[in-house]
Order: structure tokens, then C-alpha cells, then sequence
């Protein structure tokens, strides 16, 4: 588990003292207008990111603060801070923190007209038509010293990132007792961002290409997987993803923005495992398939399938025969058309790990290549149709290793 922060303020953060002479849980009197939608997902995402079971209960909320006619709604949980900027007709500026789930779920359920927002007393009343709420504010000198989104770093293509960020975090650990394998390691170049996750069963790979903002020296980081899936699927529409790298001060943070929406998440401090000798050098046999069908085969014959029971698949002569049974006697097969190259082969594979490396594969067709039996397999998606093919940019270095199951019998 990442070092958890303590309350009082480190080098490189941001604090907001309370203002003397103020009601607990206000800085200032804000109040502010907006149209519900803008508001509902503003509070949305912002809410999602909070924890279930919150160590420091005031991490359960979300901080509304009015500048300069925008309203910036944040959440930090001493890991993982997610912040939002959404212009407002604003009236008073100040700084509350209030529940961000109950927030959200009001926002949610409000009309479709505009809201507004003011603080009244010790509560905050949430406007729309007829409708209205009123909130006990949180005491917000109590909440954390929010980190500060380093300077950018330089940017990579949202749809490339999102694509590359999906491919990799599938083969990343959930095993918490191994802090280190639940991270995708993300390796900065020159021009070149290289992500790698790896549960022990599997390892994914993939190249993506970048624009630094200046020189960026060549490091490497571990990044929470589940934050940067997070951070991939909200803001991977966007055409740009900018990336924010800590120096020596702050170096224990990586910051991603797009459309307003910032996520700042503290990295995982270790040392990934060496993995680059895990590929394999030499191939003896290669299988092209197309991914929709082999998937969809692989997935009827696996129904059968017990827990941790292997799917048998057999090469040879242009075909693919993928089987299973289990202990009562349940069994299934299917035979389909592939392209082999190289010498017949019989392999067993645990079904959801080539499935998650299958499903990964964007182009229609990939490679499979195998060494032998008892050796790991590598899965590559068929791209080259030339550099203004979109899937090439999408998936064009992607590779996926998997780890083969004995057979009995």
C-alpha cells in the first residue's frame, strides 16, 4: 500500500486556512448559478473518486470553491485527488466542503432547470425550480493540505492513451499483498511512453508516442492501476491528455488533464519487477486468428471449464482445435479455420487470462506465437496497413504474454 500522508502540510503542497471570525465549514460566502446538467456530472465525477470507507471522514466529501466565475469541485482522499473547473455565474466567491455521495445524488435528481447554490448559516441550499436541499457543511479547516498539480510535462493522444491504458491495466494484479504488481509501470522517453503490468500469469506491453514540453529526463514511475483506468476512461475522449510530472519536491505524484478535469495520483514507491527477459526469442509455431470468432469459440468451450482448469487448444494443418471437460464429465469442442505456420501444437491456457489478452487486440486479426507447450505464448495484434491506418496508431506495439497450463493426460 502507497505511504498514506499526514494531516499537517508537506513541501510542494497547497493549503487553505480558515478564514477567523467564519462558520466551521465555510471559507467565505459562496454562492453561485449554474445549468443542472453542468452541475450533476461536475459533482458526478468528483464523487465517484471518494472512499467507501473513508479513514478521515472529511475525505468522504467534496470541496465547492467559486473564483473568478468558475466553480472548482475537488476530492482528495490523501492517494488520489480529482478535481473539475466549471464556469458558473457566480455571486460570492468562497470555499465549503459538504457529503460528496449525498451531493451527487441530489444533483442527480434535480429538475431540469438551472440550480442555485448559497450558503446559509451552517448549511448549504441547493435551488432548482421548486425544489430544494439544504446541507450541513463539513468543517473544512479539518480536511487535507491538497497536493498541487505539478508543471506539464507534455502531452499524448487521448484516444491512443485510453486504447493503451485498457491494454495494459488487464494483466495488472489485484492482489493487494503485492503493492508493486497493482501498478502499470510507465516508462518515459524522449518521445516514447512504454506501459507494462504484470499479475506473475501474464504481461502486457505497450508503446505509445508522446510530446514532452521541453527536456524530460528519462524515468520511470509506478502508477496505481485502478486510478489510471479510471483516469483513461473519463478523459480518453478528449484529443489531447496533458501530463504532469513532479520534480524533486513533489516527484511522488503523476497529474493527468483534459476538458477541465484534473486527477492527481500519489505513485507507488518500489521497484517494478525486471521483465524485459520474459519475452521470448525464439518462435516455432505462429497462429493467426480472427479475434471476434476466436473469442466467441474460446468462450463456448470455456463454459465447461472448471476453476482453474486449462482450455485445451491443438494446432495444426490450418486449423484450431480448442476443448475442455471437466470432473463430471462435462466436455466441449469446437474446430475453427486459422493460419498456422511452423509445427503442430497442443497447449493448455487458463481461458480468462487469453481471453483479457484477446480482448485487448483492436485490429480484427492477431498473432499468436508459441515456442513450446510448457512456455509462455505471445499475443500480437496483425496491424501494417500502412501509417495513416488508425488501428496501427491505436495498437500497432501492443503485446501480451501468457503463461501455458499443464495437461493431464
Amino acid at each position: 500500500m502507497a505511504t498514506i500522508l499526514a494531516h499537517p502540510a508537506a513541501p510542494g503542497t497547497l493549503t487553505h486556512p480558515a478564514q477567523p471570525g467564519v462558520l466551521a465549514g465555510m471559507v467565505g460566502n459562496v454562492e453561485f448559478e449554474l445549468e443542472r446538467d453542468a452541475f450533476a456530472e461536475a459533482i458526478a465525477w468528483t464523487a465517484k473518486g471518494l472512499p467507501a470507507r473513508p479513514v478521515v471522514p472529511v475525505t468522504a466529501g467534496v470541496v465547492l470553491e467559486v473564483t473568478d466565475g468558475a466553480m472548482i469541485v475537488s476530492g482528495f482522499d490523501f492517494e488520489v485527488l480529482n478535481r473539475i473547473e466549471v464556469p458558473v455565474t457566480d455571486k460570492a466567491a468562497g470555499r465549503v466542503l459538504v457529503s460528496g455521495r449525498l451531493l451527487a445524488e441530489i444533483a442527480r435528481a434535480l429538475p431540469p432547470k438551472d440550480v442555485r447554490v448559497v450558503v446559509e448559516g451552517n448549511r448549504l441550499a441547493v435551488r432548482c425550480g421548486s425544489v430544494r436541499f439544504n446541507l450541513p457543511l463539513l468543517h473544512i479547516e479539518d480536511y487535507p493540505a491538497v497536493p498541487v498539480l505539478p508543471a506539464t510535462s507534455g502531452k499524448v493522444r487521448g484516444d491512443v492513451f485510453a486504447t493503451a491504458v485498457a491494454q495494459v491495466t488487464a494483466a495488472a494484479s489485484r492482489d493487494e499483498t503485492l503493492p508493486m504488481l497493482t501498478g502499470v509501470r510507465m516508462e518515459i522517453g524522449p518521445e516514447v511512453l512504454t506501459l507494462a503490468a504484470t499479475d506473475r500469469y501474464r504481461l502486457a506491453e505497450r508503446h505509445i508516442p508522446w510530446t514532452p514540453t521541453g527536456t524530460v529526463p528519462s524515468t520511470s514511475v509506478i502508477v496505481p492501476a485502478k486510478t489510471l483506468a479510471d483516469v483513461a476512461k473519463s478523459l480518453g475522449s478528449a484529443s489531447e491528455v496533458v501530463l504532469s510530472m513532479g520534480d524533486a519536491d513533489d516527484a511522488g505524484f503523476l497529474g493527468f488533464s483534459a476538458g477541465g478535469r484534473q486527477t492527481l495520483t500519489r505513485l507507488l514507491d518500489g521497484e517494478f519487477v525486471k521483465f524485459a527477459s520474459l519475452w521470448p526469442t525464439a518462435v516455432t509455431t505462429t497462429v493467426e486468428v480472427q479475434v471476434s470468432e476466436f473469442i466467441a469459440a474460446l468462450k463456448r468451450v470455456a463454459l465447461v471449464a472448471q476453476r482453474f482448469a486449462p482450455v485445451r487448444l491443438a494446432f495444426s494443418e490450418g486449423t484450431a482445435q480448442l476443448s475442455a471437460e471437466a470432473e463430471d464429465e462435462s466436455s466441449a469442442e469446437e474446430e475453427l479455420e486459422v493460419g498456422v505456420t511452423g509445427e503442430p501444437l497442443t497447449i493448455g491456457f487458463n481461458a480468462g487470462y487469453l481471453l483479457d489478452g484477446l480482448a485487448a487486440v483492436t485490429t480484427p486479426r492477431a498473432t499468436l506465437s508459441f515456442t513450446e507447450p510448457s512456455k509462455p505464448t505471445v499475443i500480437t495484434p496483425v496491424t501494417g496497413l500502412g501509417a495513416d491506418d488508425p488501428d496501427d496508431a491505436r495498437d500497432g506495439s501492443y503485446r501480451y504474454l501468457v503463461m501455458s497450463m499443464r495437461l493431464r493426460g
